[in-house]
């Protein structure tokens, strides 16, 4: 548990569109601690549904947002502890979020993985050579991140990734 950075400007854009734009604009033209308040909630909910659409579970999950400080907390009990980093890691990996609270818990607690941020010039096999001292590794690295990632050479600055222990 604790408050993980993320950087602000990369990942999912999700606040983009939708109820979260709408919001979004609202509380840029008028800041209001009402228009403020919607955005905080449109942005937890953009970011559940982001988390749900990657095929992890939702349930007993809490997402907030709050929009002064681009700050998610994300509490609720994750049934292992790949599924807690890879939520935390949906919650951390969308552009506008600068920190995650973590105060997730695991009902089966397990080691815990490494983390990464991505920097220009990287690619999975520099990763796992660095992580693991073997560039053939990258897979592990790859399915650990898994659905957030699609394909190993579609990384992009400023993503943080898992790094499980072997």
């Amino acid at each position: 548990m604790g408050l993980m950075s993320f950087f602000k400007e990369a990942g999912e854009k999700l606040f983009g569109k939708g109820e979260a734009k709408a919001a979004q604009e609202a509380a840029a033209s008028r800041p209001t601690p009402e228009n403020v308040a919607a955005l905080s909630k449109a942005a937890g909910d953009a970011i559940i549904q982001y988390v749900r659409a990657q095929g992890l579970p939702t349930d007993g999950l809490n997402v907030t947002f709050d929009a002064a400080t681009s700050t998610v907390t994300a509490d609720g009990v994750m049934p292992d502890q790949p599924t807690k980093e890879k939520v935390l890691l949906c919650c951390g990996n969308v552009a506008g979020v600068a920190a995650v609270n973590d105060m997730l818990t695991v009902a089966k607690p397990e080691p815990e993985a490494q983390w990464h941020t991505v920097v220009s010039g990287d690619n999975l096999s520099k990763i796992a050579k660095k992580f693991y001292g073997d560039p053939n590794k990258y897979p592990v690295i790859f399915e650990a991140n898994k659905p957030m990632l699609t394909h190993p050479d579609k990384i992009y600055p400023g993503q943080m990734l898992r790094i499980p222990p072997l």
